[in-house]
């Protein structure tokens, strides 16, 4: 056993394989999964596990700079936003807003993995686009310039941030 570790032998791999721009899908029960997808299905009940106790264990495991989700779930669904906006709080992930279709058409396919979670609720689907340390591969005396964008990450990292869409 490895206590507070994912136990999940294919979720484990699956994150510990995650390069830099990977996709991961974190998705509700009624998801579109393509049938070609590296599909890890954790529902096994209606609302076990929810969709946000798999993004609580994934923002834990990795590095992401984009979350991607359908604009719906700010306008029309404010507690699953709000739960969103404070499990990625501090991570330095950018919230975009895209459409349930672009979802299921093309970050689906696009995706390295889709984790199917129990949730049964509107537009709990989110694209998760992985990234790396920018603290770990921009250090102070590595005497390397770091791009804008990790510059940015690690200022919303560091002032712990709350994400949201524009």
């Amino acid at each position: 056993m490895r206590p507070g570790r994912i136990i999940h032998p294919a979720l484990a791999e699956a994150i510990a394989t995650l390069g830099h721009t990977d996709i991961v899908m974190v998705t509700d029960a009624g998801f579109p999964i393509p049938p070609d997808a590296n599909r890890i299905d954790l529902g096994f009940w209606e609302g076990i596990p929810d969709v946000r106790d798999i993004l609580r264990v994934i923002v834990g495991e990795a590095f992401f700079e984009e979350v991607h989700f359908a604009t719906e779930v700010r306008d029309c669904h404010p507690s699953l936003y709000a739960d969103v906006q404070k499990i990625f709080t501090g991570s330095g992930a950018a919230f975009k807003g895209t459409t349930h279709e672009t979802l299921c058409g093309d970050f689906a396919h696009r995706a390295k993995v889709v984790i199917r979670s129990g949730s049964f609720e509107p537009w709990a689907n989110f694209a998760l686009v992985a990234s790396t340390d920018p603290f770990a591969w921009f250090t102070a005396n590595s005497g390397v310039k770091p791009l804008p964008a990790y510059v940015e990450r690690r200022a919303r990292m560091t002032a712990k941030e709350v994400p949201a869409l524009g």
